[in-house]
Formats: C-alpha cells, sequence, structure tokens
C-alpha cells in the first residue's frame, strides 16, 4: 500500500481523570489526580510513546463550575510543562494562557523559558478568556468587549513576537578570550507603543531553540477565526458533524490564502472524544456507565449559565426555550454557545438529553465503537477535507488514553496514516513547520 501525502497529527488534550464530568467517580480514578504531577508525567511519557505530535492544558485565571460537579481547580500550566520536559524528550507541550489577564513580556518570558528547558517543545494556546468571573479577580467589575479582547490579543501577539525576537540568534557568542559573553547591539529594545500595551524591551533570555513557539488558537467566532488566520499555527476547533466541519477548513484555509499566509502552515485539528471498546456492546456499556453517573443538577446549572439563562427555564424533560438570546447579545465564548444551540435544536434533544451528550466533551464530538471503528472515524474526516488532525480527548484517564495508544494508533501506523517514529526534535519539526527567522534589524545593520 502506498503512503499517503499527508500525515495526521495528532494532539493528546490531557484533563484530570477524563474528558467526561463524572470519570472521577469510576473505581479507577484518582480523584486527586487534578493536582498530581506524577499523573500528568506519566499521561505525557505515554502520550509519547504513542508518538502523538503534544499534549495540551486547558486554563482558565478562575476557578471553573461548581466545586461539586468535577474535580476543579488545576495547576499553572507551564509551570507543570516544565516538570513533564524532564520527563519526556520528544513530545510537544502546549499550554494555555490567557492575552485578556497577563501582561505580554511576562507571558512572552514564560513561554520561552518552557522552550529552553523542553529544547523547543514548546505551544501556547492563544485565548481571550469568556466571562466576568474572571474579570472580577482582575480588580475589573465586568470581561472587556469580544471585540476588545480579540483587538487586545492581536497587539498582544505583536508584542510577544518583537520580544522573542529582540536577540538575534548569533547574540551570545562566550568568547572567553575577549571576555564578551553577548553583543550588545544585537540585543535591541522593542520600544512598542500601541492602544493596549507601551513595552520597552528586549528579553531578559535569549531567543529560544524554536525561535517563537508554536502558536494555537482554539475560538471559532468570526473574531476567533480573524485571530486564527492571521496568527495561528494549529487550531483547536468543535464541531459535531462533517459538513460543519468541512465548512469550517474551508473558511479557515481561505482566510489564511488571503492574508498571504500558506494554508498548509495552519493545522486544524477537531476536537473527539473517543468512547473504546473491544466490542460496539463494550463501548456502550462504558458510555451508559458514564452517562448514568452525571449529576443533572449540576450540570443543569453549567448549561444556564453558558446559555445566560435561569436553571428553572430549563425543565429537564423539554427541549430549549425558544427565546434564547442571539449569538450577537453573548459577550462570552461565542461558538460554544451556537454549538450547544445547534445541536439542541437540529437533534431536538431535551435538556437532559443534551446534558448527556455534553457530558463527555463539552460540545465536542464524541464517538463511540472500537478501535477499527474510531480509526475508521478519524481516516474519514480526514480525507473528507474537515482536519488535519484531532484533538484527541480520553474520556476517562489514563485508560482511555492507553487503550487509544495501544489499539488505535497502531491501526493508523498500518494504514500510512500517522508516523511510526519521531523524525525531528522540536514542536514545530512534528507540525512540519519551519523554525522562523527573527525579524531584529542591528543598528548597524540597518544603516549599512
Amino acid at each position: 500500500m502506498s503512503r499517503p501525502s499527508r500525515q495526521l497529527h495528532l494532539n493528546a488534550f490531557l484533563m484530570s481523570t477524563g474528558h467526561h464530568e463524572a470519570s472521577w467517580r469510576l473505581p479507577e480514578s484518582d480523584p486527586f489526580a487534578n493536582t498530581s504531577v506524577a499523573h500528568y508525567q506519566a499521561l505525557a511519557q505515554l502520550a509519547e510513546r504513542g508518538k502523538f505530535d503534544s499534549i495540551f492544558f486547558a486554563d482558565s485565571p478562575v476557578l471553573f463550575g461548581d466545586v461539586g460537579r468535577r474535580p476543579a481547580g488545576s495547576l499553572e500550566p507551564t509551570v507543570l510543562l516544565t516538570a513533564i520536559a524532564a520527563v519526556t524528550s520528544r513530545i510537544g507541550l502546549i499550554a494555555t494562557a490567557s492575552t485578556t489577564y497577563n501582561e505580554p513580556f511576562n507571558l512572552a518570558r514564560r513561554f520561552a523559558s518552557v522552550d529552553h528547558v523542553s529544547g523547543g517543545r514548546a505551544g501556547w494556546n492563544v485565548v481571550t478568556t469568556a466571562g466576568p468571573e474572571a474579570a472580577r479577580n482582575f480588580n475589573l467589575a465586568d470581561q472587556p468587549a469580544h471585540a476588545e479582547r480579540y483587538e487586545r490579543a492581536a497587539e498582544f501577539l505583536e508584542v510577544a513576537y518583537q520580544l522573542w525576537d529582540s536577540w538575534q540568534d548569533d547574540a551570545a557568542i562566550a568568547d572567553k578570550a575577549s571576555g564578551v559573553w553577548a553583543l550588545n547591539e544585537r540585543v535591541v529594545p522593542i520600544d512598542h507603543v500601541g492602544r493596549h500595551f507601551q513595552v520597552r524591551g528586549p528579553l531578559n533570555l535569549p531567543r529560544s531553540p524554536q525561535g517563537h513557539p508554536l502558536i494555537v488558537q482554539a475560538g471559532s467566532s468570526e473574531d476567533g477565526k480573524g485571530l486564527a488566520a492571521r496568527y495561528a499555527e494549529a487550531v483547536f476547533t468543535a464541531q459535531q458533524t462533517l459538513e460543519d466541519a468541512q465548512e469550517f477548513y474551508r473558511d479557515l484555509k481561505a482566510r489564511t490564502a488571503a492574508l498571504g499566509r500558506d494554508p498548509s502552515s495552519v493545522k486544524i485539528l477537531p476536537g473527539i472524544v473517543p468512547v473504546i471498546g473491544s466490542t460496539v456492546a463494550e463501548a456502550e456499556r462504558l458510555e451508559h456507565q458514564l452517562d448514568s453517573l452525571i449529576r443533572p443538577e449540576y450540570a443543569r446549572l453549567q448549561l444556564a449559565r453558558t446559555l445566560r439563562v435561569a436553571p428553572e427555564d430549563l425543565p429537564f424533560d423539554q427541549q430549549l426555550p425558544a427565546d434564547l438570546p442571539d449569538e450577537d447579545e453573548i459577550e462570552g465564548a461565542k461558538s460554544r454557545y451556537t454549538l450547544i444551540v445547534t445541536l439542541a435544536r437540529r437533534e431536538k434533544l431535551t435538556v437532559r438529553e443534551l446534558i448527556g451528550r455534553l457530558g463527555g466533551g463539552r460540545g465536542h464530538r464524541t464517538f463511540t465503537g472500537t478501535p477499527e471503528q474510531v480509526a475508521d472515524a478519524i481516516q474519514h474526516w480526514f480525507e473528507a477535507g474537515a482536519a488535519d488532525g484531532f484533538n484527541v480527548m480520553p474520556p476517562v484517564l489514563p485508560s482511555g488514553l492507553t487503550t487509544f495508544v495501544d489499539e488505535v494508533i497502531p491501526i493508523l501506523q498500518a494504514r500510512g496514516l500517522f508516523r511510526t517514529g519521531y523524525t525531528g526534535t522540536t514542536l514545530r519539526e512534528h507540525y512540519g513547520l519551519p523554525r522562523p527567522a527573527g525579524r531584529l534589524v542591528a543598528p548597524q545593520e540597518a544603516t549599512a
């Protein structure tokens, strides 16, 4: 069999005991795994054994959801990545950080540090953070408007790029004979003055192995797609149907090309929650077991917050009310709001049924079946122009990732769709992306 011209990119999205909200209630689960470094180190090593491109941690500067519902609270992900870097050697390490509730210098330094510590394996999932709760942790009465958050994010990224490039690659010469460690003219302040930021620079550490950490984006609103088309190198997204995924794929690739970027330089990875059994019946039993452990009263509270309605407006055995807010009225996670409402309306789900559908992946596609069927589903979307790979979200950890690595990955490898070994050492190399050249021009070169 001839080898396909394209190969899948796979990211392992790691979340405490798994993505299903009731996973912590299974006998096998450690309900305190969310703060266990050893737990995440073992998961990263497992994903590396499976030759995944990367692992990924979501994050929020606010306590997310009701602590009664599932394990709450998470370790700061860039700190966690440094611990994982010490026990892995090839897999990429991606963390989420907000441009709304950070400053460019701190984040540019933090991700450059992870890139140095890991030998060039760092990635940054850029988010703007929806919801008023986070704002109140940062001396604000309410969240900034949606458009303003994305405008700030664009300037934030421009400043980060300038800081990462404020050292030339050859600035540090470490000339012991002359006593010169680095050339001052090759380390230049950026003197950025913009609407949101004034940053002098330069960064206080040399340019990192990748030049720039890999930039990931996960918003699917119009503003989110605009930011992704301009800056992202990988996009985590959520679609329930092949047709929706194909439309998103075509749209984002076209936007990228319109901005003068090569569309192939942006890897689109929809989320998939694979519920896997040796037979279909076994997979369905696991899905039913997990769904039966959902606490519907907690889940309805979260759904009500997302939909901006009162919980009592969502009777369990009725469909969503007809008079929900319009997407234009939502200042939070617009794309997730639209996905949930569309799913409920299209399939005429009751609130109870919708809670079950969201319990596994919060709107990401859940697929239940055998390893062969999961591989078939992945291959179908990949070859049908809906994905460059997948953001794999095991419903239960570690067992769901173990099954995927041991039983699904070999099928994809046998079909020539996924690597059998790493060929590069950096995250950019795994994603087939070049190391960006520095944009800094030293003063004497600029005037030559």
